[in-house]
């Protein structure tokens, strides 16, 4: 089924675009469709709000994003949405004029591979894109770092990573990528974690969304997003794809109820 397309409060042509160190100002996607069955330990109900919706010191993570993305001048915005989109587009629909587009994924159920292929349109658009996570509280710099960072293609990490396999690790070697997984299958220096937000050149953006489409095409909707960018960093020369390390900067995923108790904690301590 072909996503579906809809505006709210559609990017102004005269809104101000960033020069972003003379590159062409990036598009921004967010990735925001799921149910947070973790966040209700498996049993979601549907009268839970999305995870992009929780709120934290008066603001929705999905205001936050939104205000992140203005304040640095990155004003086309489209956000994937699948579970409860009516509660997104409300959320929108009463934020004070802001600009983004939504794009329906119908079968926001399966893996997130499905979400990043949904956006397909914003990756094959011919210009950079910031891919995001909807589901992170984080300090405005982590955004800052990622867009002023010298590296074209580049992943954010944080050293300060908890033990076990459910954190997504970003694994380095002579102070290149060398495997970006769960479960590290490649031997490395050193690892830390990803924060889940992205920078991508427009070649690396169509190329990750081919890269997506060859795996639902052959019926593995059940994976993470995470896998076709793995893919095209194993695939890529060593200095196609850089990082920038934000460690002591606060941020946190928010997938299980203990990280609620965690994002609540840390927002003394965010730059707002």
């Amino acid at each position: 089924m072909r996503p579906r397309v809809d505006i709210v409060c559609r990017t102004r042509e005269d809104d101000p675009v960033s020069s972003h160190s003379g590159q062409a100002a990036p598009r921004a996607l967010i990735l925001a469709a799921g149910a947070g069955v973790r966040l209700h330990d498996g049993r979601p109900n549907g009268e839970e709000l999305p995870k992009a919706l929780l709120r934290f010191g008066g603001r929705s993570l999905l205001e936050r994003h939104l205000a992140s993305l203005r304040a640095a001048q990155v004003t086309d915005i489209s956000i994937v949405v699948g579970y409860r989109e009516d509660a997104i587009r409300k959320e929108l629909d009463g934020n004070g004029g802001a600009s983004a587009r939504l794009i329906i994924n119908p079968d926001f159920e399966k893996g997130s591979i499905v979400s990043l292929l949904t956006g397909r349109e914003i990756l094959e658009s011919g210009t950079p894109v910031i891919l995001m996570d909807a589901d992170v509280l984080y300090d405005v710099r982590l955004l800052a770092r990622l867009l002023r960072a010298d590296k074209p293609n580049c992943l954010l990490l944080d050293r300060d990573i908890e033990p076990g396999d459910e954190p997504v690790k970003l694994c380095v070697a002579n102070g290149h990528i060398v495997d970006f997984h769960k479960r590290p299958k490649i031997p490395h220096e050193w690892h830390g974690e990803s924060v889940g937000f992205f920078r991508f050149t427009q070649d690396a953006a169509a190329e990750l969304a081919k890269r997506a489409q060859a795996y639902v095409e052959s019926g593995l909707t059940s994976l993470e997003y995470e896998e076709p960018i793995r893919d095209m960093i194993l695939a890529s020369p060593p200095d196609r794809f850089g990082f920038e390390d934000i460690s002591g900067l606060p941020w946190t995923e928010i997938d299980f109820p203990q990280d609620v108790i965690k994002a609540r904690a840390l927002l003394p301590l965010l730059g707002e």
